[in-house]
This record gives structure tokens, C-alpha cells and sequence, in this order.
């Protein structure tokens, strides 16, 4: 299955994810899923499939995305959309990050069924559009209605199986200046906006969050990323812009550090507002995070865990929208292999998940 989802070439940008949620869609509607392929763009299809539900329980609900991100510029050492096996692995750009995942969420589901129908159901949904933000759930919930509620959210993305229960949020923001061009032998008739860019840039390297630490995500974090402007060396530049990748925690509030922002960055730069999503946190407390512990055979009080991940998933949408429902990371990816050049992902952590997964859904009463 992993391998049949490996040769979908579902780089993003473009993405062109309607082949792989047709073929994914056909197969899961042969078990008796009921299937819908929301658009997000042109040759851009989400897939939402459910079976079992219930008006007595809401499903639980495993997420996960069809895109990659791009090959890079170094060569691979393998063609990265064969699947091909090697020394216990198996190679491929989406290998970890994270087909391998929906492989395992897909037989899952479907042998859930062979044995004994979960409570509540299932409802599966992979989404086109993830890797440059969760651009791609975030418009899904915007305009499809019917996705119901959710007792519990699983997010596939690569965790070698280990659970994980939280993530920083991001708060993706572009930043623009405005000059006045003129010939660069004659400055004083122009405004030069790469230095006005490079002033906000200077006040905000040191940015005060005034947070607290937080147990799981510890603190917010800021990184200027990119910077461009000007139209070339003999000119005094009218336009630059750069942007800000703001990771927070549950310590913060997204709009109190956008204001804070803006004042500190001052009037000569205009802030847009390019992604929003908070963090994800469930308590290890909590009923469903116990269940996924004993099925992963989570030793409790170990000091590695609670886990917290590094990245953003979509899980940062789908709690929210499904009113903090308890939601564990868990995928058989290896997360040092996200985004890498010649990417893998071990064929035993695939068939744990499988596994793991199943025994999850069947456990969730």
C-alpha cells in the first residue's frame, strides 16, 4: 500500500493530489466507506471517508495529508517514487511524512471492521494542501458542512510510533515596507524600504513575549526567514518584505502577540497575517491518551514523556474545530526524516502502526 502511494508524484507546489484521493477513495468505497472528495484547488482533491457512525457516539477520527514537500536540489540515491525496499526500509519521498501513515490509517480502518465495529465509527480525513501551512484543512472546515464531531483525533504524521501529545501553534506573518524609487547616485530623492525593513527587522530580533514556560512546549519562538526588495543595485528600492514565523504555546494569545508586534515594529511596516493555528495539547490524563499508552505499552511516568513535537500538523485545525477533542500525534515515520533527501521509513514501523492504530479504534469505547 505504501509503495502504490509512493508513486503518486503529490509534490507541493503543484501538489495534484485528485489522483491519489480517487484511487485511496475507490478502494476504501470497496469496504464500504462512504466517500466525498472535497476540492481545494484544480487537481486538488481532499478525501473524507466513514463507516459505522452512530448517533450515539461521534467517530474517532484519523487525519492525515496526501502532499510532499519538494524533492531539493541534491540528487537521490534512489528514484523517489517507486517504493523501493532496501535493508528493511523502504524509500521514497512521503515515505516518513507521510504516506507510509495513511497506508497504515487505511488497512487499519479496514480490518477494524472485519473484526468487531468500533463504536461511533470512523471517519478518515486526508487532505490535499498541508505542507505550506494547513492551507488545505483549514479552507475544508471553512466550506464543507456534514463532518459531524469527533470523540478523539489521531494525526499520522511521523512519530517512529511513539505518542505525542502537543505542538507549537504558528503564526506565519509577511511584512511590508514602502519607499520611494529614485537613481541610487541621487538618494536623498528617494526612500530606501529595504532600510526601513532592516529597522523592524533590528527592533524585533529581541522580542519579548512576556511567557511563562509551558510544561510540554516550553516557549514562543520567532524567526525572520525570508527578505527581498528592490529592483536592482542602482536603484533606491519602493518595496521589500520579509516574513516572520512565530511558534507559540498554550501560554500565549495569538492577537496579544500580533499587537505587541505591531507596536514595537512601528508604522513604516505593514503586517499581513499569513497563517494562524494554535497549538495542540491534550492532557496525558485524559481517557483516549491512557488507551493509546497501553497500546503503545507507554511506561507511565517515564521521563521522556509527555512528547512534544517540533512541527505543525493539521491537528492544530481539527482540535479546534472539533472542540478540543482529545488528539494524539502518532504516526510509523521517522520524524528525523521529514523533508530529508533519500527519505525512508522502517517496514517494522509500518507494520506496528497498522496494528497500533486497530487496537486503538477497537479500545476507543
Amino acid at each position: 500500500m505504501t509503495r502504490k502511494l509512493l508513486s503518486f508524484n503529490t509534490v507541493n507546489p503543484p501538489g495534484n493530489e485528485e489522483k491519489i484521493a480517487k484511487f485511496v477513495g475507490g478502494l476504501l468505497a470497496g469496504q464500504g466507506f462512504k466517500i466525498e472528495y472535497p476540492v481545494f484547488e484544480d487537481n486538488r482533491l481532499h478525501l473524507i471517508a466513514e463507516k459505522g457512525l452512530s448517533s450515539r457516539r461521534p467517530p474517532i477520527v484519523l487525519s492525515g495529508h496526501f502532499d510532499t514537500v519538494p524533492l531539493g536540489k541534491k540528487s537521490w540515491s534512489f528514484d523517489p517514487f517507486t517504493g523501493e525496499v532496501n535493508d528493511g526500509r523502504i524509500l521514497g519521498r512521503g515515505s516518513s511524512d507521510m504516506k507510509g501513515g495513511l497506508a497504515a490509517m487505511i488497512l487499519a480502518s479496514i480490518e477494524a471492521f472485519i473484526e468487531t465495529p468500533p463504536a461511533g465509527g470512523i471517519r478518515l480525513i486526508f487532505s490535499a494542501g498541508e505542507e505550506l501551512g494547513c492551507q488545505g484543512v483549514s479552507k475544508l472546515i471553512k466550506e464543507k458542512s456534514g463532518l459531524g464531531e469527533a470523540s478523539a483525533i489521531i494525526v499520522g504524521e511521523p512519530t517512529a510510533n511513539l505518542p505525542v501529545t502537543g505542538h507549537k501553534g504558528a503564526l506565519y506573518l509577511k511584512a511590508i515596507t514602502s519607499g520611494k524609487t529614485a537613481h541610487s547616485s541621487m538618494p536623498e530623492l528617494g526612500v530606501n524600504a529595504i532600510y526601513k525593513a532592516a529597522r523592524s527587522i533590528m527592533k524585533i530580533m529581541d522580542f519579548n513575549f512576556e511567557a511563562k514556560a509551558d510544561p510540554l512546549l516550553g516557549y514562543p519562538t520567532l524567526n525572520v526567514g525570508t527578505i527581498s526588495g528592490g529592483m536592482n543595485i542602482n536603484s533606491i528600492p519602493d518595496h521589500a518584505e520579509f516574513t516572520i514565523d512565530i511558534r507559540s504555546t498554550t501560554k500565549v494569545d495569538h492577537s496579544k502577540i500580533l499587537n505587541k508586534f505591531k507596536r514595537e515594529i512601528g508604522d513604516e511596516t505593514v503586517i499581513e497575517t499569513l497563517v494562524d493555528l494554535r497549538p495542540v495539547f491534550t492532557s496525558e490524563n485524559d481517557p483516549f491518551v491512557q488507551i493509546v499508552y497501553d497500546v503503545c505499552k507507554v511506561e507511565r511516568m517515564r521521563n521522556e514523556f509527555p512528547k512534544a513535537l517540533p512541527y505543525l500538523t493539521d491537528g492544530a485545525v481539527l482540535q479546534k474545530f472539533y472542540n478540543d477533542a482529545p488528539t494524539v500525534i502518532l504516526g510509523p515515520g521517522q520524524p528525523e526524516m521529514a523533508h530529508q533527501i533519500d527519505e525512508f521509513c522502517y517496514l517494522d514501523k509500518l507494520a506496528q502502526a497498522v496494528n497500533i492504530y486497530k487496537n486503538i479504534i477497537l479500545k476507543w469505547k
